[in-house]
Protein backbone atom coordinates (compact mmCIF):
# COMPACT_ATOMS: atom_id res chain seq x y z
CA UNK A 1 0.00 0.00 0.00
CA UNK A 2 1.51 3.09 -1.20
CA UNK A 3 1.07 6.55 1.35
CA UNK A 4 -0.27 9.71 -0.25
CA UNK A 5 -0.33 13.18 1.27
CA UNK A 6 -3.64 14.88 2.21
CA UNK A 7 -4.18 17.20 -1.01
CA UNK A 8 -3.61 13.74 -3.17
CA UNK A 9 -6.28 12.19 -1.62
CA UNK A 10 -8.80 15.22 -2.05
CA UNK A 11 -8.03 14.80 -5.14
CA UNK A 12 -8.35 11.32 -5.86
CA UNK A 13 -11.96 11.38 -3.64
CA UNK A 14 -12.92 14.53 -5.57
CA UNK A 15 -12.33 12.33 -9.17
CA UNK A 16 -14.14 9.29 -7.49
CA UNK A 17 -17.24 11.31 -6.39
CA UNK A 18 -17.52 13.35 -9.84
CA UNK A 19 -17.45 9.89 -11.32
CA UNK A 20 -20.24 8.80 -9.50
CA UNK A 21 -21.56 12.27 -10.42
CA UNK A 22 -21.75 11.42 -13.77
CA UNK A 23 -23.50 8.60 -13.04
CA UNK A 24 -26.57 10.12 -10.92
CA UNK A 25 -27.13 13.17 -13.50
CA UNK A 26 -28.30 10.20 -16.49
CA UNK A 27 -30.14 9.00 -14.06
CA UNK A 28 -32.21 12.16 -13.55
CA UNK A 29 -30.51 13.08 -9.71
CA UNK A 30 -29.23 16.23 -8.98
CA UNK A 31 -26.09 17.02 -6.75
CA UNK A 32 -23.42 19.08 -5.73
CA UNK A 33 -20.27 18.83 -3.82
CA UNK A 34 -20.68 19.76 -0.11
CA UNK A 35 -18.35 19.83 2.48
CA UNK A 36 -15.06 20.77 3.46
CA UNK A 37 -13.00 20.71 0.18
CA UNK A 38 -15.81 19.27 -1.59
CA UNK A 39 -15.77 16.33 0.51
CA UNK A 40 -19.27 14.91 0.27
CA UNK A 41 -21.07 14.64 -2.71
CA UNK A 42 -25.01 15.72 -1.74
CA UNK A 43 -27.63 13.62 -4.27
CA UNK A 44 -31.61 14.55 -4.24
CA UNK A 45 -33.97 12.67 -6.26
CA UNK A 46 -35.70 14.93 -8.36
CA UNK A 47 -39.55 14.31 -8.30
CA UNK A 48 -39.16 12.97 -4.27
CA UNK A 49 -36.78 15.74 -3.02
CA UNK A 50 -35.36 13.00 -0.96
CA UNK A 51 -31.24 13.70 0.03
CA UNK A 52 -28.62 11.39 0.74
CA UNK A 53 -24.53 12.00 1.30
CA UNK A 54 -22.22 10.16 -0.67
CA UNK A 55 -18.49 9.68 0.92
CA UNK A 56 -15.41 8.37 -1.05
CA UNK A 57 -13.13 6.80 1.13
CA UNK A 58 -9.57 4.87 0.94
CA UNK A 59 -9.85 1.39 1.62
CA UNK A 60 -7.33 -1.12 2.78
CA UNK A 61 -6.52 -2.29 -0.97
CA UNK A 62 -8.61 1.15 -2.89
CA UNK A 63 -11.54 3.05 -2.49
CA UNK A 64 -15.21 2.85 -1.50
CA UNK A 65 -18.21 4.66 -1.91
CA UNK A 66 -20.34 4.95 1.24
CA UNK A 67 -24.05 6.34 1.64
CA UNK A 68 -27.18 6.14 4.19
CA UNK A 69 -28.54 2.53 4.82
CA UNK A 70 -25.23 0.83 5.12
CA UNK A 71 -25.06 1.43 1.07
CA UNK A 72 -21.24 0.54 0.84
CA UNK A 73 -19.32 -0.56 -2.77
CA UNK A 74 -15.86 -0.07 -4.77
CA UNK A 75 -15.91 3.55 -6.58
CA UNK A 76 -15.14 0.72 -10.28
CA UNK A 77 -18.89 0.07 -9.36
CA UNK A 78 -20.20 3.62 -10.07
CA UNK A 79 -22.62 2.79 -12.46
CA UNK A 80 -24.42 0.04 -10.01
CA UNK A 81 -23.86 2.45 -6.91
CA UNK A 82 -26.16 5.27 -9.04
CA UNK A 83 -28.94 3.20 -9.94
CA UNK A 84 -28.89 1.74 -5.84
CA UNK A 85 -29.16 5.58 -5.36
CA UNK A 86 -32.03 6.14 -7.79
CA UNK A 87 -34.21 3.46 -6.46
CA UNK A 88 -33.31 4.54 -2.93
CA UNK A 89 -34.13 8.44 -3.11
CA UNK A 90 -36.61 7.39 -5.96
Amino acid sequence: MSVIGGQDIARVRRRHLAALAYELELRGLTWRLAGPGESVLSVRGARSGRGAMVVATPTGDGWAYLWPCGGMADVTAAPQVADRLARLLG
